[in-house]
């Protein structure tokens, strides 16, 4: 088990040291999820917490509802939510999409999919591996279900390498959220950007936009102010809707 902290010292976060290790995605998506004090959001693949620590702590008074397939992350994760004092508010259940998720309506829903091609050579560590690999159809199934839990014109958020593009924007105008904005998250000034934020309205009808984005990295090494921003202090991340 690895101690440690996310938004710089703000949220007490532990996570295993053999499973998939948190990187900076769940932080951005957190960031991006438009909730306001007093809001239901759903996370699907909470892993240890990250996403759900994060909002809570930027927008004080939300109500978080985690789903994990991993035993292991379900039991770190409320250690996580207890260390931080908020188990009042949010809570994980352990099982698998629809059969886990309540039925209640959420006014936000976020979730950082498994990716990795099914083809791809397999981690050597079981519960990696399952956090990462995307089965045939996972990323429409997790679409699905989040839209179906989702209030209308509540919001869903994906952060998506930019390879699984096209399988996003067809899993959210399968479930009816439309309205989508693109957000690009570049490495570095003039680099491609490999990672995207996708957040669409349920009954949505407006057109796709593509927004600037946020650039990630200085060309001298280092954050940019406005990373720093978001993954330090906990500012919330924009999208122009």
């Amino acid at each position: 088990m690895r101690a440690g902290h996310l938004l710089g010292g703000r949220v007490r976060y532990d996570q295993p040291d053999n499973l998939y290790r948190t990187g900076i995605e769940p932080v951005m998506l957190a960031a991006a999820v438009p909730a306001r004090p007093g809001a239901r959001v759903l996370e699907l693949g909470t892993g240890a917490g990250a996403g759900l620590l994060c909002l809570a702590a930027r927008v004080p008074g939300v109500g978080g509802v985690g789903v994990e397939l991993q035993a292991e992350l379900v039991v770190l994760a409320r250690r996580n939510i207890a260390a931080n004092g908020l188990e009042t508010s949010l809570s994980v259940i352990e099982g698998d999409l629809a059969a886990a998720i309540p039925a209640l309506p959420f006014d936000h829903a976020f979730a950082n999919p498994p990716w990795h091609a099914a083809a791809g050579t397999a981690s050597p560590v079981g519960g990696r591996d399952l956090a990462r690999r995307a089965g045939t159809g996972l990323l429409a199934t997790w679409t699905r279900a989040m839209a179906e839990r989702l209030r209308h014109r509540g919001t869903l958020t994906l952060i998506l390498p930019a390879a699984s593009l096209p399988s996003g924007m067809a899993a959210l105008a399968a479930c009816g959220c439309g309205s989508v904005s693109l957000f690009p998250l570049w490495p570095k000034p003039e680099r491609e950007a490999r990672i995207i934020l996708l957040q669409a309205t349920k009954g949505g009808k407006g057109p796709c936009r593509v927004q600037r984005g946020l650039v990630l990295h200085r060309p001298e090494g280092g954050f940019t102010p406005e990373a720093e921003a978001i993954l330090w202090t906990g500012a919330a991340l924009e999208l122009d809707r």
